[in-house]
């Protein structure tokens, strides 16, 4: 009590002191109020209520917890200690005013006092020590793990807003820190070099110090908390398995799980990227990385694959690079022998000595090579005839060769023989056919019909493959053996090879044919010296003689001949930038008389190219463009200065390689609207494109222009790495077309954006939600050619109906006259009647 008499002491002073009181808008009538005080500022005058005769004093009941209260006489609504917004944000009274007799004159009325925050509370993490777990090769950015802090003063002032920062990183090897964290979430993730160089062989354990500020840390004023974040670095789990041994036509149920992979983030999706073009790939994956071969593979088929396996996150953007992964299809033995020939011919002469090797039987197998499944193994099954004895002849076990066991061949007992040979692997075997021909002895030389051909004049510009001339020899060994069959090589004269000689096997008739482009500033002479021989060995004591030898003297004739290039084509490479005047290619072509060459182009269409017509050299006409022409195809044409009749062409293709030369665009025509009036929640679809090469995979970056109106009305936001969603910040949005300035950046090198004025249509719409567009009728006066017409017309319509009508009465009278005369003939004819 003591203690309230001496406050209203205090009051009664400062009211004698403050005669202006009600002046400052500290005092008035009693009605509802609110009141903002800020806590702790302590014992203070809050407000004055002025009495309204009959009232003489006031009353305050309610939430006032000893600390708020009113002068009774006064009406001093006051406080009498320190509020505290922790504690009490809100405190809800209800005053009234009372006659002499304490009798209710006005109220109750509501007086609100709203404690206002101040800064009193240091922000505090949740915990005094965070760990967390970081994979090597993690993406930069991706967040592995999450501090929180907490602030007790308003969320809703700045006094609650917190910010964090990485105080001390230990250790700390370069010059920038391996980890970022999140300013405002908190969220801690590895830096770009943090990505690159984080390694548990190198370093497993770093200590972070994390601090947070209140006042958004603004203020040098505001208050910090700190708490130490430790570290652990594991290897990463994104690896590439090791090779995958499959084997082939396997009987299992597919698909059979044959690997795994393991990205290092959670949720993400697996998928499987070729990285050769194949019909089908036998593999996939599944949302736990798993990889499974699909079917059963067939080694002869396809015995490797090659391809990627990557992961994306729930934006489609990929969370690590693409890992190769590779297959290696081991083989079984599921294929057979298979004689190279259906039946195997070999020769040999009767007077062979034993172990003479008479040829080899070819067989393959179509199992891997070089392994126990591809061996082969011969075995002669049968002979016939047995005779003089069943086991003539001798095969190899693993070579296949066949030889002659003893020296006992007749071709007057047996001329031919016929071999089953078994040839096997581990698993199959199959039969070859041999059919073996005893051939008589070559006793006898070829003898040329001709020793001199004499000479034989041809023109340097005929054709490879003509035959230039026939020549004859004979043998009087046994017909069609390779004994009597006459092989001809030219054996001087013709050290290039420019001729050769093939002979028919009915006749044994030689043909010159011309093997190599002649060329008379070459060799305008050939001087042949030609050799007739047998494929099969003469007998001892016989050999070749001058009768098996004949000459022959080829000449050349000069012919006028196009120039020649030194390649059929040129392939050329630059990038599709480079200045007008680049020289890229330089040609050259000679003509074999001699003649000076010039140099044109064919077939450059877009004029992007030159040649320098003496000297051969390619250069820019003009800008090129890759976009137009990835690979641009002309013909240089080289003719003769003398006689430009003489020409010849090679082909010039230059590559052109991609800069980032054109901004990104919008992928997409139709429309953008939203139905009037907007809900919350609208978004609509946009997708970018660029015309420039896209090496793996198309990033943008879509943002809208920096301008109050339209960040305050639009917000955009990517879904990946080609589209976003644009949507309305509000729904108070007009009914009307606006031009909204969206910005795309293609991130390329360099980087490219473009401003695209989006037009996005805010209207009613149908049932079937698109724009209703309201058709308006026009109400004007007709023009003055539509007046004339208008009039010319109606008076057309009258003159009608008045000739009609006219026309009518004339042809009606007409008639009425016609009737009289009848009527007065009647009559007349009645009156004689009547007679």
């Amino acid at each position: 009590m003591f203690r309230l008499c001496g406050f209203q002491i205090l009051l009664v002073i400062h009211v004698a002191m403050c005669q202006n009181f009600g002046s400052l808008h500290l005092s008035g009538p009693l009605k509802d109020m609110n009141f903002s005080v800020p806590e702790g500022s302590g014992v203070r005058l809050i407000y004055q209520f002025t009495a309204e005769p009959p009232a003489v004093s006031f009353r305050a009941t309610g939430e006032k917890d000893g600390i708020l209260d009113i002068v009774a006489e006064t009406g001093v609504l006051y406080l009498n200690g320190s509020l505290d917004w922790e504690t009490k944000a809100k405190y809800r009274l209800q005053v009234e005013s009372l006659d002499e007799k304490g009798q209710r004159v006005k109220g109750p009325y509501t007086v609100i006092i709203l404690v206002e925050d101040i800064n009193d509370n240091p922000p505090e993490f949740d915990q005094l020590m965070y760990t967390g777990v970081v994979r090597q090769n993690s993406r930069p950015g991706k967040p592995f793990m999450y501090v929180h802090a907490t602030d007790r003063d308003d969320p809703s002032t700045p006094h609650a807003q917190l910010t964090y920062s990485i105080l001390h990183h230990f250790p700390n090897p370069y010059s920038t820190m391996l980890f970022q964290i999140n300013n405002v979430t908190g969220a801690i993730s590895p830096s770009m070099t943090g990505s690159h160089y984080l390694d548990p062989q190198k370093q497993d354990t770093f200590t972070l110090v994390v601090t947070v500020k209140d006042m958004a840390g603004m203020t040098t004023n505001a208050f910090t908390g700190s708490a130490d974040v430790v570290i652990t670095v594991k290897e990463s789990l994104w690896k590439a398995p090791p090779t995958i041994h499959i084997q082939e036509n396997s009987t299992q149920d597919h698909p059979v799980n044959v690997s795994q992979v393991h990205s290092n983030e959670p949720d993400v999706i697996y998928e499987l990227f070729e990285k050769e073009k194949l019909p089908r790939l036998p593999f996939s994956v599944d949302q736990n990385g798993v990889i499974y071969v699909t079917e059963p593979l067939d080694r002869e088929e396809k015995d490797a694959y090659s391809f990627f396996a990557i992961a994306k996150d729930k934006e489609g953007e990929l969370v690590d690079k693409p890992l190769q992964i590779s297959v290696v299809v081991e083989d079984i033995n599921d294929n057979p022998p298979v004689c190279q020939k259906a039946l195997t011919v070999l020769e040999v002469q009767e007077n062979e000595d034993a172990g003479s090797t008479i040829g080899t039987l070819s067989a393959t197998d179509m199992d891997e090579k070089d392994t126990l499944n591809s061996r082969l193994q011969f075995k002669i099954e049968s002979q016939v005839p047995a005779v003089p004895a069943s086991d003539l002849f001798f095969i190899q076990q693993d070579t296949g060769m066949l030889q002659l066991i003893s020296h006992s061949l007749n071709k007057r007992i047996a001329s031919n023989y016929s071999l089953k040979v078994l040839v096997t692997d581990a698993v199959f075997q199959t039969i070859c056919d041999v059919q073996i021909h005893v051939i008589d002895i070559n006793d006898q030389i070829p003898i040329f019909e001709k020793s001199d051909y004499q000479n034989v004049t041809v023109a340097e510009d005929l054709p490879v493959g003509t035959v230039i001339l026939e020549i004859q020899a004979t043998d009087a060994d046994e017909p069609l053996t390779g004994s009597s069959y006459i092989i001809y090589e030219i054996k001087e004269g013709d050290p290039n090879k420019v001729f050769i000689i093939e002979t028919d096997p009915e006749t044994n008739r030689g043909s010159i044919r011309i093997n190599k482009a002649l060329d008379f500033e070459t060799a305008q002479v050939y001087n042949l010296v030609i050799h007739a021989t047998n494929p099969e060995p003469l007998v001892p004591g016989v050999q070749y003689n001058s009768s098996s030898i004949a000459v022959l003297k080829v000449f050349l004739t000069n012919v006028d001949e196009p120039p020649v290039f030194n390649s059929e084509a040129y392939i050329g490479e630059a990038l599709e930038n480079i200045p007008v005047n680049t020289l890229v290619m330089t040609v050259e072509a000679y003509d074999p008389e001699g003649d000076t060459v010039r140099y044109s182009l064919e077939g450059d269409v877009k004029k992007w190219l030159r040649i320098d017509s003496s000297t051969g050299k390619i250069y820019t006409a003009s800008l090129l463009d890759r976009e137009q022409e990835q690979a641009y195809e002309v013909q240089i044409v080289a003719s003769e200065s003398n006689n430009v009749a003489q020409k010849s062409k090679a082909t010039f293709i230059i590559n052109l390689k991609d800069v980032n030369d054109n901004p990104p665009r919008l992928a997409m025509n139709s429309a953008l609207f939203f139905c009037h009036p907007l809900s919350g929640g609208e978004r609509t679809l946009i997708q970018a494109t660029d015309d420039d090469e896209q090496k793996f995979y198309s990033t943008f970056t879509f943002s809208l222009k920096d301008d109050m109106n339209t960040r305050n009305n639009w917000e955009i936001s990517k879904i990946n790495s080609t589209h976003a969603y644009l949507s309305p910040k509000h729904t108070n949005l007009e009914e009307k077309v606006y031009n909204v300035p969206v910005i795309i950046n293609d991130n390329g090198r360099p980087p490219l954006e473009a401003e695209i004025n989006l037009e996005v249509n805010i209207c009613k719409c149908s049932s079937e939600k698109s724009c209703f567009i309201e058709v308006q009728r026009e109400h004007s006066w007709p023009s003055t050619g539509q007046a004339i017409g208008i009039l010319l017309g109606v008076l057309l319509i009258i003159g009608s109906i008045i000739g009609g009508v006219f026309f009518h009465m004339k042809y009606k009278q007409k008639d009425k006259k016609k009737s009289d005369r009848e009527d007065v003939k009647d009559q007349a004819e009645l009156h004689s009647l009547a007679k």
